[in-house]
């Protein structure tokens, strides 16, 4: 049974970044979040429909950050290098964007999944087998019949942003060898419920998942975590490997997870109703702090039109009268307005310069990245504003 414990309000498409004739016809719906009493999942009332979301327009690029750009490269060094008794095992992405993490494995033993048109155009120009539909039974009965099954599915922020978690898990065993092992990452709810991330709740993660709802859904569909890393990308992620039940030996690591959850209470109903409370305060403090910074005459700015800063902005009534507008590197962005309320988006090199006091950090999580490539600005005095864990000036 689904418990509401959050409500964000009226929300828009998270990275539907528009023109200003565009606004007329923007898209919202009600963001909601509840807890299933019997799985112990943490989901949305209501799921957008996902070709709102990922279609040929999508913008976000894993590829435009170092840190992520590194942090695949790692990873599929520490895969190639033991994991298989073959050097070319036979991979499968899901939801590969613009080919940040494919790019380490080779065309000839590696196939994609993207649904967004654009970025399946790219993975195929550069030379990958992609397929642009959405993950399903079907179409992992359709890879099955003309590519084989895989021995390592991969995918990265991309299973919380599915609906249907039976569907996918059925799909992943049915594709999936014997021996075949089934990883991949999305945002930690332990990390959300320790640095009271509620922007990780948007339009895009209709789930945050923890540990112990992650093997309740697998155990259905024949699968079993069998080891989990914990990561520090996206605020904090975990790493979750999975294998046909039996197959292999659980690695410590799952139940050392389950446990902490279980003290943190993430089974538990009560936990998510301190946690609204929490979220409700950050809103009060984040407008507090805007306003007096715009009161005193300063020039308040965010640094990175984020998809987690579409929830803050709209829940918390954020717009172009408290920010002047929105720096952002991914040039699919610039020279639009942001989802919701409305605010520019620039390039940093036309407003991001010693004019500015403060910068909201809507990639907070990119922290280190930003702080040593915009040094400058913090030597002139320019300050870094985040909610994470508590509203605070770094």
């Amino acid at each position: 049974m689904l418990k509401q414990f959050l409500d964000l309000g009226r929300q828009p498409i998270a990275n539907g970044f528009l023109y200003q004739d565009q606004i007329k016809d923007e898209y919202f719906f009600n963001l909601g979040v509840a807890f299933d009493e019997e799985t112990k999942l943490v989901t949305q009332t209501e799921y957008v429909d996902p070709p709102l979301m990922f279609n040929d327009e999508y913008v976000y690029r894993g590829s435009m950050s170092q840190t992520m750009r590194d942090h695949f490269a790692e990873f599929s060094d520490i895969l190639a290098g033991g994991a298989f008794d073959s050097p070319s095992p036979k991979m499968l992405e899901i939801g590969s964007n613009d080919g940040v993490f494919l790019k380490n494995w080779s065309p000839d033993s590696t196939i994609a999944v993207e649904p967004c048109g654009n970025f399946a155009k790219e993975t195929t120009d550069m030379g990958y087998k992609t397929y642009n539909k959405f993950w399903d039974v079907k179409l992992a009965e359709q890879i099955m019949l003309v590519d084989g099954k895989r021995d390592i599915i991969f995918a990265a922020n991309c299973i919380c942003h599915i609906p249907d978690l039976d569907e996918t898990f059925k799909a992943v065993n049915l594709l999936l060898n014997d021996n075949g092992v089934f990883i991949f990452e999305d945002p930690s709810l332990a990390e959300v419920i320790n640095n009271n991330s509620y922007d990780q709740i948007y339009d895009e993660h209709p789930h945050i998942f923890s540990v112990i709802a992650l093997d309740n859904l697998l155990n259905k569909q024949g699968l079993e975590i069998v080891k989990v890393d914990n990561l520090s990308v996206h605020g904090g992620s975990n790493r979750i490997y999975a294998m046909k039940k039996g197959v292999a030996l659980i690695d410590q690591s799952v139940e050392d997870n389950k446990s902490y959850e279980r003290v943190l209470g993430l089974d538990d109903f009560e936990t998510f109703l301190r946690f609204a409370k929490r979220v409700e305060q950050s809103k009060e403090d984040l407008v507090k702090l805007l306003t007096k910074c715009k009161e005193e005459g300063k020039k308040v700015i965010s640094y990175g039109a984020s998809s987690k800063s579409t929830t803050i902005f709209n829940y918390c009534g954020i717009g172009p009268e408290l920010l002047s507008y929105i720096t952002d590197t991914t040039p699919e962005k610039q020279g639009k307005l942001s989802p919701g309320v409305h605010i520019p988006v620039i390039s940093p090199e036309q407003g991001f310069n010693e004019t500015v006091n403060f910068a909201y950090l809507g990639a907070w999580n990119f922290i280190k990245e930003i702080k040593n490539k915009e040094k400058e600005f913090v030597l002139n005095g320019g300050k870094f504003i985040t909610h994470v864990p508590t509203i605070q000036v770094v």
